[in-house]
């Protein structure tokens, strides 16, 4: 099969497309035909080199977690899925042919598969450090950097959860934010007293890491009510830096529940063929994205 792999840290340049030995499903697990994979961050920072768990990546490695495809063969033990289904979720090395997920549920039957790879890492986020800034209804989450993937799951799943919430970005994607329920601003010069002028900020969440940690605790009053997800440096000025991985198949199950409810969609603004991981990378890198990018396989 075809699959993107790298033999060592670095750029984008030492993304390959490769032909590999397909994966097989062990006991509880299933294998997918991939028709998606979705692309996150954390998928530069591994090829980066980052360390971001408690293991080490091993080298060489492929590359992704989530993934949108068909099933195609079921490990023992597994129940409650058939040959042919279409499921997304969550497994390892994701932008190839075939993978093996840990995590799965049924695909909403009005989703594509470029939609769907692009939620089950996305919602578990979302869930996660909205839980983690102890936001309650009727308060007021600051999202910073809020038309990505991330950004786009927060702010509808708090505004369901009858959360007001204030969303940056960037020109561009005004419009975009207010559609999904913000009061929406710009970054850049001025920008922390344009948020004042939308209202008092209860808790707040980084998750572009564009180095906002100090006028997000300034607008909180409470670097315990700040989360970034993208800024390694911001347990230095007293905030929280958010990695440890909740349940994803909790993050399935709620995500299905939200979207067959019309409460939750994000939108694919781009997708790439494999041969294009690495332009994938660089323009996730880039951030600016509204919405997800994903592999089309």
């Amino acid at each position: 099969m075809k699959k993107v792999s790298f033999a060592e840290f670095g750029g984008p340049d030492v993304l390959h497309l490769i032909e590999a030995e397909e994966p097989h499903a062990g006991p509880g697990r299933i294998r997918i035909a991939v028709r998606a994979a979705g692309v996150n961050p954390v998928d530069w920072r591994l090829r980066e080199g980052q360390v971001l768990g408690p293991r080490p990546v091993r080298l060489p490695s492929g590359v992704g977690l989530d993934a949108a495809g068909v099933v195609d063969e079921i490990g023992e033990g597994v129940e409650g899925v058939e040959i042919g289904d279409r499921v997304f979720g969550e497994g390892a090395s994701t932008y190839a042919e075939f993978a093996v997920l840990g995590v799965w549920a049924r695909m909403p039957d009005d989703l594509t598969f470029e939609e769907a790879a692009g939620y089950p890492s996305v919602v578990e986020t979302a869930l996660r450090v909205i839980a983690e800034t102890g936001v309650r209804p009727g308060q007021t989450l600051l999202v910073s950097g809020a038309s990505g993937g991330v950004g786009s799951a927060v702010l509808q799943i708090a505004r369901e959860r009858g959360v007001k919430v204030i969303g940056t970005g960037g020109a561009a994607n005004q419009d975009y934010l207010r559609s999904l329920g913000a009061l929406a601003t710009t970054y850049g010069d001025g920008w922390v007293d344009r948020v004042r002028r939308l209202g008092t900020v209860d808790a707040a969440l980084d998750l572009a890491g564009s180095g906002v940690i100090r006028e997000l605790v300034e607008l909180t009053g409470d670097p315990r009510k700040v989360i970034s997800t993208a800024d390694l440096d911001a347990p230095r000025l007293g905030a929280r830096f958010s990695a440890a991985a909740g349940s994803v198949q909790d993050a399935l199950t709620e995500a299905v529940d939200l979207i067959s409810r019309g409460k939750l969609r994000i939108p694919v603004e781009k997708s790439y063929p494999l041969a294009e991981a690495a332009a994938a990378h660089i323009d996730s890198r880039a951030g600016h994205t509204r919405g997800r990018r994903v592999m089309s396989i």
